[in-house]
């Protein structure tokens, strides 16, 4: 490989496959178990669609509801910070069962909390379980992917994550009536994380049985020297970039879609995120094997495009199939967004840190789902409309796909190469 990184020596495929047994990597059952467990994990999180409306019913006042929906976020970003370095594969597991255990507590606990300082407390704490949770799950299942098969498996641990924004909303939307309140249903969703921590406690022999096969690259902790590395590495920075951008937007649409959809008399916004979720899903159960084949970084800025526009199109969103329509297209949009770029942010790290960097997507995703809700929040407690912070989004998707491009032009893609001269960008590393 010329031109490579300095990471290059710790080995791509070829070392990839001589530093882990390979039995480890064939079983599917590692996989499939890692995302039934994320899926629980975001299951938790997407019945909080509804909590910037939900803080409104309690008469929290409007200068605090925004910091309220992110300060859960907020806090998962500032203590992923001090887990990143300190998870690795060898305690991995006893993490994600605490984890999972101290989620169970929180969810029941939005019962009791009415006021400011309770939700305080309770959001930081919320915060805490869910960085411990997919921390811990995605540094084990990463060790599990060949770089081959790179775009295939984070297809489908985004699949995982996207089920959950699926099912949850309108679930959620049907139940509402039958309840007290939104509450009842947030502590409902525990039963997931009850389902589980059964799940991974059933596992448990099989998941000590493989680790101990690790070779050591895996199981460590990254060193200091290697993270300082990491960062200097372009393609890195890149597409944590652009991640945060498109991250964003997403939280726009998440957090504050059923306010503008109320507005707009648009539709039914549970039956928005179920249409936008299934093309999520569709698109990417149809498009796993191609995810390795294809330009990653063309399809990337094609699909940006389309993101932008649609975004921007949504305050004007017809009534009816019109709005529907809309949840279609940003449903095929991030559904192929979001794999690409984990796929090559995987790529571009060097072996010993794939699970350090895949967790640093996660980091900023925390980043973004805080910063996003308090910072349109202060834009909608000074007067600004829904549709301003939509308009917003689609600026920010426009500058991710500029992002992309400039870099693009520039060579800056994983391995040093330009993106029209690389095929470990186009098809993924070969075995």
């Amino acid at each position: 490989m010329k031109n490579s990184p300095p990471h290059a020596a710790a080995g791509e495929n070829a070392n990839f496959q001589d530093l882990t047994p390979g039995w480890v990597l064939t079983p599917g059952w590692v996989l499939v178990a890692q995302c039934l467990v994320i899926a629980a994990a975001f299951a938790n999180v997407s019945v909080f669609y509804s909590f910037y409306h939900y803080l409104g019913s309690l008469d929290i006042p409007v200068v605090w509801r925004g910091f309220l929906v992110g300060l859960e976020p907020m806090a998962a970003f500032a203590l992923r910070l001090f887990v990143l370095p300190w998870i690795s594969v060898r305690n991995a597991y006893r993490v994600t069962a605490v984890s999972l255990v101290l989620l169970i507590g929180v969810s029941w606990a939005y019962l009791a909390a009415t006021t400011v300082p309770a939700l305080v407390v309770l959001r930081v704490i919320h915060g805490a379980a869910f960085v411990l949770l997919t921390s811990s799950v995605v540094a084990l299942a990463v060790v599990f992917i060949p770089p081959q098969e790179s775009g295939r498996a984070f297809s489908a641990l985004n699949i995982a994550t996207m089920v959950p924004y699926a099912l949850i909303p309108p679930l959620s939307e049907r139940v509402l009536p039958w309840v007290l309140n939104e509450a009842v249903i947030y502590a409902g969703v525990s039963v997931f994380a009850l389902a589980a921590l059964f799940l991974v406690a059933a596992l448990r022999p099989r998941i000590t049985a493989a680790v101990a096969g690790m070779d050591d690259v895996f199981l460590r902790r990254p060193r200091r020297g290697e993270i300082r590395e990491n960062f200097r590495h372009p393609p890195v920075i890149l597409f944590m970039g652009v991640i945060f951008l498109v991250y964003v937007v997403h939280a726009t649409i998440f957090y504050f879609l059923k306010d503008l959809t109320l507005e707009i008399r648009a539709g039914d916004v549970g039956w928005f995120f179920s249409v936008a979720m299934a093309a999520m899903i569709a698109v990417r159960v149809a498009g796993t094997a191609l995810f390795d084949r294809i330009d990653k970084v063309a399809a990337l800025r094609l699909f940006l495009a389309g993101l932008a526009a649609c975004v921007v199109f949504l305050p004007h969103a017809p009534p009816g199939t019109g709005y529907y329509l809309a949840a279609v297209a940003y449903g095929v949009a991030v559904g192929v967004i979001m794999p690409l770029l984990s796929a090559l942010l995987f790529l571009s790290s060097p072996p010993p840190l794939r699970g350090f960097n895949s967790n640093m997507g996660l980091f900023i995703m925390d980043g973004a789902y805080f910063l996003t809700p308090y910072a349109w929040g202060l834009l909608v407690a000074a007067g600004a409309g829904f549709a301003f912070l939509f308009y917003a989004a689609g600026i920010l998707a426009g500058l991710a796909l500029l992002t992309t491009a400039s870099a693009a032009a520039r060579g800056t893609s994983p391995g040093g190469h330009r993106p029209d001269g690389d095929m470990n960008m186009k098809r993924g590393f070969s075995a």
